[in-house]
């Protein structure tokens, strides 16, 4: 409350509690507001009409005017100056009070505060000095002028309070309505002397009044036009408290139509119009009246012409009140007519039944809705699980298509439904009917219904089977038959052979891997101790490279036998052989012509890159022995579709979309015997020594492998063309991550090592420990999750996949990671059968490190999966609260090329933090496209990113902007080679403190 006012007066709440205190009610009282606010009222006016006050009792004349909250607003005034009214100046918070006054009837003489003057459009000055009464009220309505003139003089008259609603017109031309609430004082002498009191703003609650009442109108006028019929019904009770008996309050139009009652606005049913009325009906409407519940019934009414009615009812009042609305329509015509047609339907059932025959009914859209229990009892089905368009369970699969498509086809004409197909009896056995619908219509030519029947013809079609196999010829019977088991055997041979292979190579490529991994390990620790030694290190590289043709070799062998893990991605081939053209070139030589042709609009496909490449290569490499290194190859890479009629006789092809890759040669192509054998492994047309025989059954295995397909054309002198079909991908393409394999570097973490091969593990250890890294060992899986569970702090897990023991390397990795969520799992192995792998394809979220490897790659791989996994982890910069914000003179404009989306969201929370704009990319695609649209002054880029090198994309934004700043983000230890001198190395994992120093060395 505002108390800056200089009236005295006292504001109370409807309890009677001090809610407001003026600086006028503190100069006569002598209470300060923060003393007396809250209290009650009763503290400061006793019974015997006296305010106390701090020093005792005051004798002041006070004036209560109730407010439309219902509390009240107290006027005092000192007895001795009573003619000396306090100006009651109203503007205060709450903004329904708008003015006082304080009217001299004797001298006419009005005077109010600033906002009393203001509503009626008067001088605030004149107001303060008074005017005559007249001013006012021409100010008034000229509607409620009469009135309120009235009101004034007849409560002059009688005396009293004064209370009374107008309007008032504003100097705007606005209209208010407002409440003027008073009181006549009387003189000594005993005539009128004052009028005081105080207006209150009205107009919102009149407005909501008014709308209110439009809205009663509107609804009333609804219910009175209503098409339904519509009554409000008082409940009669007995003394028991029973439902006896309703009176009408009120009824719509539509009524009497409905009822055939007229007049019946206070009318009882029962007593006055139908004394036999169901007593349904006041058990209904009373227990609506009872809880309030809505409710909806369709009933009959013998009292009124055996009418039927749809009646939904309603609770007037809430629970307990009498009042009943009830809203219905007579639906007798429409209920008759369908216990008609219930009858009739019995009746049919009843005869459909009796008949030996399947007999079933269907919806005007063909939807199964009734069948008989010859039908349920010949197919052993529940008839709820037929109905619809269900019945499609019950019948042939071969024959289902053709039957489905007749019955749609009849139900779109009208026409009757005849067709033949086999029906499912209860033991399994197919039995062929024919089945016969007819659309039953209405006089309007409309459907209403469909019945239809099945018959057994079963035999019918027994005898004509029988009949055409004699008209076969028993010699072509058995050639047929013969042809079936040359070809079933030879299925199963090469099925068999596939299966044998396929368990060989596993096994010879885990433990030929392992062997690999020890020379090779051995070798380059060997590498180091031989430096400078120039025979040696020659010595030692020949090995090194005998092991790469070893493990080569291991590799296609898994190939044919579909054994490898592949990890299949969503590629482009048109973009993949375009950036293999110059690898394809070095290969081929100079001497063979190579013609690349990609389709336009070409599909993507989900295939391993690393083998689709491996395909590719090993096929262009035949092509150019078979030319003798001259002629032309051409590669083409197109959509493609194989359908039904082709798919039909090849057992592991399915029909669909594929994306085709075509290698081309005009070599001497092949002859049609050794066509046959191409894909088997170690045939070789080749002379002795001059291949393995493994390079097209490793491009057969992987093909088949990812699901697609293999074949290929040739004639002698004609050339060669080997067709390879991959399935489609509607997916969008993946953009590889390239993961720098640069020198290794090494590092101080500690890595648990699980392996089962003695000399393997003592490998890698040594190779580790050589590195800088803190090594542990375990023989199996359940030693190294002992590890895990001790405690003993870990960052990394390099485990085998095939291991002894009951407790799998998968198994253990998982458990591992639950215990500590950061730890950095890295797999390896040379075979590894399903543990990891699915379907052939490596399992999502799995890093698997192929043996064998070498030191580079197995360094690179970790410190690559560690800085990731640091940078993950690493908490968003905390936005410093207590510094002000960073000048506009510090803020740049920075490009942040990340592949990994959490790393690039927390680096780009970091700048943004710092004040600077961030334009993020996820590939150096789109960092290039950026660099062309945007001005930034910085790149912080990470080196291996999935579709270019990171130090190559600062080339080309160095093209672009020379200017630019550049920050290479990155879990190596160095720049880029070639880099320019001014860039700056930012070491995963940073931090803000990181990041926001390397931005200031750039700049």
């Amino acid at each position: 409350m505002d108390t800056t006012l200089t009236a005295p007066l006292i504001f109370l709440d409807p309890q009677g509690v001090i809610t407001g205190w003026s600086d006028g009610a503190e100069r006569l009282l002598g209470w300060k507001a923060d003393d007396i606010v809250g209290r009650p009222y009763s503290e400061i006016y006793d019974d015997r009409g006296f305010f106390i006050g701090p020093d005792g009792a005051l004798d002041l004349d006070s004036v209560a005017v109730p407010t439309p909250d219902k509390g009240q607003v107290v006027a005092l005034r000192s007895s001795q100056t009573k003619h000396l009214l306090e100006r009651l100046d109203l503007t205060m918070t709450n903004a329904d009070v708008i003015g006082s006054w304080n009217w001299d009837v004797s001298d006419d003489l009005i005077i109010t505060d600033g906002r009393f003057a203001e509503t009626f459009g008067l001088s605030a000055k004149q107001a303060q000095k008074g005017l005559p009464l007249e001013e006012f009220v021409n100010r008034i309505h000229e509607d409620d002028r009469p009135r309120v003139a009235s009101e004034i003089v007849s409560t002059i008259e009688s005396g009293g309070a004064y209370s009374t609603e107008y309007r008032v017109v504003r100097p705007d031309g606005s209209i208010s309505h407002v409440l003027a609430q008073g009181k006549l004082v009387e003189g000594k002498d005993g005539k009128s002397d004052r009028f005081p009191g105080v207006l209150f703003d009205v107009s919102a609650r009149r407005k909501a009044e008014m709308e209110a009442q439009a809205q009663r109108e509107r609804y009333r006028n609804l219910f009175e036009n209503l098409e339904s019929g519509f009554c409000v019904i008082r409940m009669i009770w007995d003394e028991d408290g029973n439902p006896v008996d309703y009176e009408f309050l009120e009824v719509n139009k539509a009524f009497a139509r409905h009822t055939g009652i007229e007049d019946a606005v206070g009318k009882w049913i029962r007593r006055d119009i139908a004394p036999g009325h169901e007593q349904f009906w006041f058990d209904f409407y009373g227990k609506v009246a009872r809880t309030g519940e809505s409710a909806s019934s369709e009933s009959p009414a013998s009292e009124l012409d055996n009418r039927w009615f749809q009646v939904q009812a309603f609770a007037i009042d809430g629970a307990g009140s009498d009042n009943v609305a009830v809203l219905f329509t007579d639906n007798t015509v429409s209920k008759h007519a369908e216990l008609s047609l219930k009858a009739s339907e019995e009746e049919f059932r009843t005869l459909s039944q009796s008949m030996l025959n399947h007999v079933w009914t269907a919806t005007p859209d063909g939807k199964i809705d009734w069948l008989n229990d010859r039908v349920v009892a010949f197919s052993g089905v529940p008839q709820e699980q037929i109905a619809g368009d269900s019945w499609g369970s019950i019948v042939h699969p071969d024959d289902l298509p053709a039957a489905a498509a007749a019955w749609q086809t009849a139900i779109e004409a009208g026409e009757v439904y005849q067709t033949e197909f086999r029906v499912r009896r209860h033991d399994g056995v197919y039995r062929w009917h024919v089945v016969r619908a007819t659309p039953v219509k209405t006089e309007q030519g409309e459907i209403r219904r469909w019945v239809g029947t099945n018959t057994d013809i079963e035999h019918a079609k027994l005898n004509e089977a029988a009949l055409a196999e004699l008209n076969a010829t028993l010699e072509e019977r058995i050639a047929e038959r013969t042809e079936q088991l040359l070809q079933s055997e030879k299925a199963l041979q090469q099925s068999q052979k596939m299966e044998t292979i396929g368990k060989l190579t596993g096994g010879i490529a885990h433990d030929f891997n392992n062997l690999l991994q020890v020379v090779a390990g051995n070798l380059q620790l060997l590498a180091k101790d031989v430096a400078g030694n120039e025979r040696a290190e020659d010595r030692v590289r020949n090995a090194l490279a005998g092991v790469d043709r070893g493990a080569k070799l291991a590799s296609q062998l898994l190939s044919f036998g579909r054994r490898q893990p592949l990890e299949p991605k969503v590629i482009n081939v048109g973009r993949f052989v375009t950036g293999m053209e110059d690898l394809l070139r070095r290969s081929i030589g100079e001497t063979v012509d190579c013609e690349i042709i990609i389709a336009e609009r070409l599909w993507n496909t989900s295939a391993d890159p690393t083998q689709v490449e491996n395909a590719i290569l090993n096929l262009a490499i035949n092509a150019r022995d078979a030319m003798d290194d001259t002629g032309k190859l051409t590669i083409e890479a197109g959509n493609a579709r194989l359908d039904d009629s082709y798919t039909a006789g090849i057992d592991d092809v399915s029909s669909g979309d594929y994306v085709l890759i075509a290698v081309s040669d005009t070599g001497s192509g092949i002859d049609e015997e050794t066509l046959d054998q191409v894909f088997e492994p170690f045939f070789s047309t080749k002379p002795e020594g001059k291949g393995t025989g493994l390079g097209l059954s490793m491009v057969y295995g992987f093909v088949k492998q990812s699901g697609g397909h293999i074949k290929i054309y040739s004639e002698p002198g004609h050339g060669t063309t080997v067709k390879l079909y991959l399935p489609r991908s509607v997916d969008e393409e993946h953009l590889e991550e390239q993961i720098l394999t640069g020198p290794a570097v090494g590092g101080s973490e500690t890595i648990l090592v699980v392996e089962d091969d003695d000399e393997v593990r003592a490998t890698v250890v040594a190779t580790l420990r050589d590195l800088g890294y803190n090594v542990l060992t375990a023989r199996d899986a359940q030693a190294g999750l002992s590890v895990i569970e001790s405690g003993i702090p870990v960052d990394v897990l390099f485990t085998d996949v095939v291991m002894p023991g009951t407790l799998k390397s998968p198994e253990m990795a998982k458990m591992a990671r639950a215990q500590r969520p950061d730890l950095v799992v890295l797999f390896t192995s040379g075979y590894t059968e399903n543990s990891i792998v699915h379907g052939g394809k490596l399992d999502p979220g799995v890093e698997l490190l192929s043996k064998p490897y070498t030191r580079e790659s197995l360094d690179g791989r970790i410190r690559h999966l560690l800085a990731n996994q640091k940078q993950r982890t690493m908490p968003a910069a905390k936005p410093d609260q207590t510094s002000p914000a960073a000048p506009n003179a510090d803020r740049l404009t920075i490009m942040l090329v990340e592949d990994e989306a959490l790393i690039r969201i927390n680096t780009a929370d970091m700048l943004e933090d710092m004040g600077h704009a961030v334009i993020e990319a996820g590939t150096a695609a789109q960092a290039l496209k950026a660099a062309e649209e945007q001005e930034f002054d910085i790149l912080v880029t990470d080196v291996g990113l999935p579709d270019m090198k990171g130090g190559d994309l600062a080339k080309e934004i160095r093209r672009l902007r020379p200017t630019v700043g550049i920050v290479f983000a990155t879990g190596e230890s160095e720049v880029p080679a070639g880099a320019d001198e001014d860039a700056v190395l930012l070491m995963k994992p940073y931090s803000d403190n990181s990041l926001k120093s390397a931005l200031k060395r750039v700049r």
